[in-house]
């Protein structure tokens, strides 16, 4: 259905900004918020909206078409600001008397960059002040692969900027001192397909370097964090384009560490134009108008605003399932987002790859620490009890072990298989090993048994929190690749507890983790 132009209105966090959206952009006016020191305080940005609001609205519509609908960004944000955009929204379908669309603030980052890019089923890194997520379409919803367990990357160089007197946004100013730099080692954390900034940022904020080598070190080492997490997307889902949406988006380092591991693998990669990065009025008019075409409108009486408002809770009516190939032929090789793996008839190779998008010190300290820790767990877990190949050989960046022949549970997730998974994690954690990769690619099914391959993340640690994090993110893997995740998790749970007498309390603790992936 062809609709004809569409207005949205965008005011999540620290920018109010409006555009008209038909064909291609119409016009955008934008009016950000600049506090006097400090970050974003909500009520001030709040303030800010509503005084510029009606101005910004009427710049847009001024001597232009009527928009047959008025789309707003109903979350995830600042419940403050939301709510001066809500009311304004509503105010005016009434108006008008046109329908009214609530748009999802993350949808729309993604949205925005499949239109621009031209992409159809991208990998998104989905980088902003608040939000970090890896995001990929599946089964009539986008879901979330992998996420920051703390804080958003944007909001991580913003503290550190503080810190430092920097003016907010920090960003640019990173970016510049960045550029005269050198490195030194940071805390890197990554946790299967998510990652935790907060580590990052107290080491920065307690360094005794010069300000431009912690600049340089501090994005050297979130970016290539947040490179890690989505090539890891990019090979667990088969998918050959990726696009960087949000407003850290534009730091050209972070660009050229995704395009650098987007030619490796033979993706393609995209960036949208500066005015479709930031928070702007023009994705939230465009996602509207292709939700109003497929008949996404909203009743004024369930307009609330959303400040939790997840991307994976959006049914996405607007999009077709992408076409998934069925080329399965077996190969002397085989590439993963950290290694590649060779065979022969009886055993498996798995040789690290460097990374040019890391930094070279970075890079081999990664591929030393990795394979070494790898080697131990694979013995360690066997020696409980785990079925795990049997090591042959070591090297600093390879290990030979016999090879398993299997399918991946990926492609076998049935209610009998994530029960075996569950007692094979349960035996894991109750001899405090943590996995640290927990996705379905690095389980075979062999028959009745189950192997576990793959140990690259792995660690000791009688944490509960480790433990909650290793669950999560096997959690996150069903939740974005099977349409009977709930039925699955019941199953993994039912024989996790056999062999985990701490199961209900990590299980609490891994909700606990899900939550800190709300927009804050």
């Amino acid at each position: 259905m062809k609709s004809g132009p569409v207005l949205g209105i965008e005011g999540t966090a620290w920018n109010l900004s409006a555009a008209l959206f038909d064909d291609d952009l119409i016009k955008l006016v934008s009016d950000p918020y600049k506090p006097v020191q400090g970050g974003i305080h909500p009520r001030e940005a709040a303030q800010h909206h509503a005084s510029v609001i009606t101005r910004v609205i009427g710049e847009v519509l001024d001597d232009g078409p009527k928009p047959v609908a008025i789309a707003f960004s109903q979350g995830p944000g600042l419940g403050p600001c939301l709510r001066i955009v809500g009311t304004a929204a509503r105010a005016l379908a009434l108006s008008l008397k046109v329908p009214l669309i609530g748009v999802n603030h993350c949808v729309a980052h993604v949205e925005i960059g499949r239109f621009a890019s031209g992409f159809d089923d991208p990998v998104v890194l989905y980088a902003s002040g608040a939000n970090t997520q890896v995001l990929g379409y599946l089964q009539g919803r986008y879901r979330i692969f992998g996420e920051t367990l703390d804080i958003g990357i944007g909001n991580a160089i913003d503290k550190f900027a503080r810190s430092q007197g920097l003016p907010h946004p920090g960003g640019p100013e990173i970016e510049r001192l960045a550029r005269q730099g050198s490195y030194f080692p940071l805390p890197y954390t990554v946790k299967g397909m998510d990652l935790a900034f907060s580590g990052l940022v107290s080491a920065a904020k307690d360094a005794s370097a010069p300000l431009e080598d912690i600049c340089y070190s501090f994005q050297e080492t979130g970016f290539a964090m947040c490179t890690e997490v989505t090539e890891r997307a990019l090979s667990q889902t088969g998918k050959n384009e990726m696009i960087l949406v949000g407003g850290v988006g534009a730091n050209k380092r972070l660009q050229t560490m995704l395009r650098e591991m987007c030619d490796d693998r033979g993706a393609a990669f995209s960036v949208p134009i500066p005015q479709y990065l930031g928070d702007n009025g023009a994705m939230i008019a465009y996602t509207g108008k292709i939700m109003f075409e497929s008949g996404s409108t909203l009743p004024v009486e369930l307009s609330r605003v959303n400040p939790s408002f997840r991307a994976d809770q959006v049914e996405v009516t607007w999009r077709d399932e992408p076409v998934v190939s069925g080329n399965h032929e077996e190969s002397a090789t085989t590439r993963g987002a950290e290694a590649v793996v060779s065979f022969t008839d009886i055993t498996a190779t798995k040789t690290r790859v460097s990374k040019r998008y890391r930094h070279p010190e970075l890079d081999k300290r990664l591929i030393n620490e990795r394979t070494r820790a790898e080697a131990r767990l694979i013995s360690e877990a066997r020696r409980v009890g785990v079925r795990t190949p049997i090591i042959r050989e070591i090297t600093h960046d390879a290990i030979v072990m016999e090879r398993i022949i299997g399918q991946k549970l990926k492609e076998n997730l049935t209610p009998e298989t994530l029960i075996e998974t569950g007692r094979m994690i349960g035996r894991l954690h109750s001899s405090q090993i943590i996995h640290g990769d927990l996705t379905t690619c690095n389980f075979l099914v062999q028959g009745n048994k189950l192997w576990l391959i793959d140990f690259g993340l792995a660690l000791t640690s009688s944490e509960i929190e480790h433990r909650g994090v290793d669950i999560h993110v096997l959690y996150q893997i069903l939740e974005s690749t099977s349409n009977d995740s709930d039925n699955l998790k019941k199953s993994f749970m039912k024989g996790y507890r056999e062999l985990m007498p701490e199961a209900d309390e990590i299980l609490t603790r891994e909700h606990e983790i899900e939550l800190r992936g709300r927009y804050l």
